[in-house]
Formats: C-alpha cells, sequence, structure tokens
C-alpha cells in the first residue's frame, strides 16, 4: 500500500465527506431550525437529493469509463460542489419573502433549499461517488480492500467529528453562512490540490457506446451473470435503508429530546470509538473475507440500535452509540469491499451508478419516510420561544433494527455464491495503477 494511495484516499474522501456531512445532517438541522420543523418536509429533501445524486453517479460514473479518465470529474466536481455547498447560507424565509412576496414565504424556502440541494448532490455525487470510488476500485485490489474501505467508512463518522469540534458553534449561534462557506472553501481548494498532483490510475475502457454503458449494469442479462454482485448492492440496500430511519433525525433527537446539552462530546466519543473499530477491523475483513463478515458486523449493529432504544444520559448514551456505529461502519466496509471485488474491470465507474441506488437511491427514499411515520405517530412535542415542535423518540431505532433484518436473504445467499478468494489478488497492479 503506497502512501501516495493511502495520501488521495485520505485527502479526497475525507473532504468528500465533510461536504456530505454538511448535506445529509447539518442541512437537516438548518431547515429544522431556520425554516419548518415538519419531518415531511425533511424526508423530502433527503429523498429529492438522493434521486438527483444517484442519476448523476449513473451518467458520470459511465463517463468517466467510456473516456478512461476519472481526474477532470474529480477535479471539477470538487470545485462546483464546494461552491454549491457555499450557497446553502443564503436561503432563508426573509430572502425568499423579498424575493416572492406574493407566494408563502416558508414553502418557497423549502422549495429554493430543496433545489440547492439537488444541484450540490450532482455535483457531490460526479466527483466523490462515480469518480474517486471508481479511482479507488482501479487503484486496488482484492487483497487490500478490506483495509482500504476500513478507513474509508470512517471517513464520514470523523468528517462528523470535525464538523462538531471545529464548527457546531457557528452553528449553535446561528451563523449559517460562515458554516456553509468554510466547508465550501475547504472542498474547493482540495479540487484544487487534486489539480495539481492527482494521478490517473489506468483506467481500462469499455468497448460499447456511452448509454448502452449507462444502462448496461441495469438489464437484467447483467444481473443474471453477475449475481454475487447484485446481492451485495442488495445487501446495501438494507443497512443503508435501516440507517437512514434514525440518522437524519439524530442530532435532533440526541439536542431535543435526550436534552444532552454536551451532545458534541457524546458524537465525538462516539465517532472516534467506532472509527478504530473500523480501522481494525477492515483487517479482520481482509484475512476472513469480506462477504463472511457481513452478518457478524451487522448483529453488533442491531445490539447497539437496541441499546440506543433505552439509553438515557451521556455515558449510556455514548456506550450503546459506539456498539451501534461501529457495526454499521463495519458493515460498510464488508459490503463495500465486497463490491469492488466483484466489479468488472473495466466498468469500475458504471457499478458506481449501481452502488448508488443501493447505497443512497433506495434508502434515502424509503428510510426517512420511516422515520418521518415513527416520529409523526409517537406525536412528541416540545416548546421553542411559544413554538410547539415536533421531536423524534426512540422508537426510530427499533424500527431501524427491523429494518436491517431483512439483510439475512442477500447476506446469506451472498456466501454461497462463488466470490474472490480475499488472499488472492484478482488483479495485477503495475506501479501506474496506484496513482
Amino acid at each position: 500500500m503506497p502512501g501516495r494511495l493511502w495520501f488521495w484516499a485520505v485527502l479526497l474522501g475525507l473532504t468528500g465527506q465533510l461536504a456530505w456531512t454538511v448535506e445529509n445532517m447539518y442541512l437537516n438541522v438548518f431547515v429544522y431550525d431556520t425554516i419548518t420543523d415538519s419531518p415531511t418536509a425533511l424526508a423530502t429533501l433527503v429523498a429529492a437529493s438522493a434521486v438527483a445524486a444517484t442519476v448523476a453517479t449513473l451518467f458520470a460514473g459511465a463517463a468517466s469509463d467510456r473516456t478512461g479518465r476519472r481526474r477532470p470529474f474529480i477535479i471539477g466536481g470538487y470545485l462546483l460542489w464546494g461552491l454549491a455547498t457555499a450557497g446553502f447560507g443564503l436561503v432563508s424565509v426573509s430572502a425568499a419573502a423579498t424575493l416572492a412576496p406574493t407566494v408563502n414565504a416558508v414553502a418557497a424556502a423549502v422549495v429554493a433549499i430543496i433545489v440547492l440541494d439537488c444541484v450540490m448532490s450532482v455535483f457531490g455525487a460526479t466527483a466523490n461517488d462515480a469518480a474517486f470510488n471508481a479511482w479507488v476500485t482501479d487503484s486496488t485490489s482484492g487483497g487490500n480492500r478490506g483495509r482500504v474501505d476500513g478507513v474509508l467508512a470512517t471517513m464520514p463518522l470523523l468528517a462528523m467529528l470535525l464538523v462538531f469540534g471545529a464548527l457546531d458553534p457557528l452553528t449553535r449561534t446561528g451563523q449559517w453562512q460562515a458554516f456553509f462557506g468554510l466547508v465550501g472553501g475547504v472542498t474547493m481548494v482540495v479540487g484544487l490540490i487534486a489539480w495539481l498532483g492527482l494521478r490517473e490510475p489506468g483506467t481500462p475502457r469499455p468497448g460499447d457506446s456511452y448509454l448502452s454503458t449507462v444502462l448496461h449494469g441495469l438489464r437484467p442479462a447483467t444481473v443474471r451473470g453477475n449475481p454475487g454482485l447484485y446481492l451485495a448492492l442488495a445487501a446495501w440496500a438494507v443497512l443503508g435503508t435501516s440507517t437512514q430511519v434514525f440518522m437524519p433525525y439524530l442530532i435532533i433527537y440526541v439536542q431535543r429530546y435526550l436534552d444532552i446539552d454536551g451532545y458534541p462530546i457524546v458524537l465525538a466519543s462516539v465517532l472516534l470509538g467506532a472509527s478504530l473499530v473500523s480501522v481494525l477491523g477492515g483487517r479482520v475483513l481482509d484475512r476472513v473475507g469480506p462477504a463472511r463478515g457481513i452478518l457478524p458486523v451487522v448483529a453488533v449493529y442491531v445490539l447497539g440500535l437496541v441499546a440506543m432504544f433505552f439509553a438515557r444520559g451521556m455515558l449510556p448514551v455514548i456506550l450503546a452509540g459506539t456498539v451501534m456505529m461501529s457495526g454499521f461502519m463495519l458493515g460498510v466496509a464488508a459490503i463495500s469491499a465486497t463490491v469492488r471485488n466483484l466489479t468488472p474491470h473495466e466498468r469500475a465507474g458504471q457499478v458506481q451508478g449501481l452502488r448508488m441506488v443501493a447505497m443512497v437511491l433506495v434508502p434515502m427514499v424509503i428510510g426517512p419516510f420511516i422515520g418521518a411515520s415513527v416520529i409523526t405517530g409517537a406525536d412528541e412535542t416540545f416548546v421553542e420561544l411559544g413554538v410547539v415542535k415536533q421531536v423524534p423518540t426512540p422508537w426510530i431505532f427499533p424500527a431501524a433494527a427491523a429494518v436491517v433484518l431483512l439483510i439475512v436473504w442477500p447476506a446469506r445467499r451472498l456466501r454461497a455464491v462463488a466470490t474472490p478468494n480475499p488472499a488472492q489478488r484478482t488483479e495485477d497492479l503495475d506501479a501506474h495503477h496506484l496513482g
């Protein structure tokens, strides 16, 4: 594992997850605090961005396969991604009332933030989900992907930790423009750094047309020809849907329902502990085989979800949250490494589109609405400045546990399908493959 590969994997992976943290978690808090507390509006925001990101990944991934180049999509995508992220701070109810005085200002602000979120998601998906993840697949092998994906699985939580530690004070004092501007600026700077030093991994190119490349992974014949790949993607869709039942509402739950003022300490402790477990667990996945590790680590995740339902107070929430997030991150690492191992050499970009269907589209369209229905059904509220607001309840965690039980079928079938031996190199990597 050369240092150059680790450098770009960590730099681009972590920066991308900083921007996704803003979009996946803090954008919901921003809307909740400044525009509307409607859980349906939050679920719609998440679902719309998921559709935009998935479509963008399908087309951008196929384009990077056809051109045989990942670098332009990464660089251009990160620059535009940062610009769109900075734009979130410009959306407000007062601005909507000024620009469109004849319409409902809250509704106009909700529409504006959804549209901007979709634009941001297109750029982010092109740069990170399509091009960067294809670059990682091109630059690694079956013998080291568990380690790489174990580290990459920590990036979302490390990004959350950095945002909580360095920028959360801005959100708590309402300085949203500065918050979004800083994250957007960092994303653009990293795009410029990639322009100066990132190398192409030597990408094989498919021989069919662009449209055929886009549609190839959606054809029934392709599914029949790659059963292991699609079983792994199905398992990913189940795990992702489960996490999206509670993840969009997690900060609000800890802050508003549990009434933990030091919630950044809680989240930081959970993220550090879970990240350490994921890094160490990635080595174990390489030894036993990622596909064989899916069910055991998901069992840990379910145990954590059950514990979160009962946890009250800072220390119990830290312990339960660490178990929950450790299981989740190792589950992502195991499934991601399995998908990479089963990816056809010349179609790494195209598979990122399928990955987005499983990891983003299905979970973010279904999961948040399950969570919203649970929250609405519980009908828990609190009063802030004389305004009654709905608040997430602990029942989102049992709901998430019930969803993830569906993973048993694809995970067991996946173990029965012939997969590459993790101890063997599935491809010979030349020096230029390592970036």
